[in-house]
């Protein structure tokens, strides 16, 4: 055999084994693993993977966004128990409790069924072979999107466009989506675009452009906004992430003071600055306790050897 019939032989061998590598069939999921997932994509193949460390946040621990969270719940509750239910787009300001009060509701409804299944936006092209895999699973999916926007002819926004219309390939009763997004229409708006707009007797006509930009947002079946926060509530929240971490004066003027002065640093007061604020004053406060334990300790050590000598 000469060099080239080897080499031959060793290419086809090579084929062969990378054949069985990309048809080999994907590890069966732990369903019982976690009450929470992600699809993520590796060597090609996308699959759905247990979250290990679920966040336990509770709706009781989010203040301030009291309507926003009758309105998604109502909707989350109809969906668990199998009555009609939205597709649900939460927008507004950063660090209000979009994500946050998702998470919460998932902890509420797991016991009921719930799950959820994060997917990032670049894997959103992928919401199909999703909705194949957890179809005729029992439990009621929640595919989760946090932080969605989108660029011009991105292809993810056409594929979620088809699961949100119900499509044949890719309906299912057992699934929703969830999408947190800074913008409510999910994509960037120009003012060139007001050029584009008609004159058609007294009204006004948007463009093709702008109805196309609409038209995502538009297949949500309930909007929820978040808005900032003014400084009363902020406060309060400020105060119930100080009781969560077990820290005292939440509600002391020098406390509420070095909140505000946290808040006016960031440029802005949320529920995320809030938390912010709670775990550093927290810290500070544990930290110089353990260290005024530490030093009485060493001085108590110190009397006690002196007590000793002049014995």
């Amino acid at each position: 055999m000469n060099d080239i019939s080897k080499l031959m032989v060793r290419a086809d061998t090579l084929v062969g084994r990378l054949e069985k590598l990309m048809t080999a069939e994907p590890a069966p999921i732990d369903w019982k693993a976690s009450i929470a997932f992600r699809w993520r994509r590796r060597d090609g193949r996308g699959s759905i993977e247990p979250v290990r460390n679920v966040h336990r946040i509770e709706l009781k621990d989010l203040r301030g966004i009291d309507e926003q969270k009758l309105l998604v719940e109502q909707n989350t509750r109809q969906f668990v128990e199998g009555f009609p239910a939205n597709n649900v787009l939460l927008t507004g300001a950063r660090g209000t409790g979009k994500s946050s009060l998702v998470k919460a509701l998932l902890n509420k409804y797991a016991p009921r069924g719930l799950r959820v299944i994060e997917v990032e936006k670049q894997d959103l092209i992928d919401l199909p072979e999703i909705v194949e895999c957890i179809y005729r699973r029992a439990e009621r999916f929640v595919l989760y999107c946090d932080d969605l926007s989108f660029e011009a002819d991105e292809p993810g926004y056409k594929a979620l466009k088809v699961v949100l219309d119900g499509s044949v390939a890719a309906a299912s009763e057992n699934c929703l989506i969830y999408a947190t997004s800074n913008r409510r229409h999910l994509m960037p708006e120009y003012m060139h675009e007001n050029l584009e707009y008609k004159h058609v007797g007294e009204e006004i006509h948007p463009s093709e452009t702008s109805e196309e930009k609409v038209s995502l947002s538009e297949r949500f079946g309930v909007w929820v906004s978040f808005y900032p926060f003014d400084q009363d509530d902020y406060l309060k929240i400020v105060a119930v992430w100080l009781e969560h971490f077990n820290a005292t004066g939440a509600h002391s003027d020098v406390v509420e003071r070095a909140a505000l002065q946290w808040a006016l640093q960031r440029g802005a007061r949320s529920g995320r600055v809030a938390w912010q604020f709670a775990r550093d004053w927290a810290g500070k406060q544990r930290m110089k306790a353990e260290g005024n334990k530490a030093r009485q300790k060493a001085e108590g050590g110190r009397t006690k050897g002196q007590g000793g000598r002049r014995l």
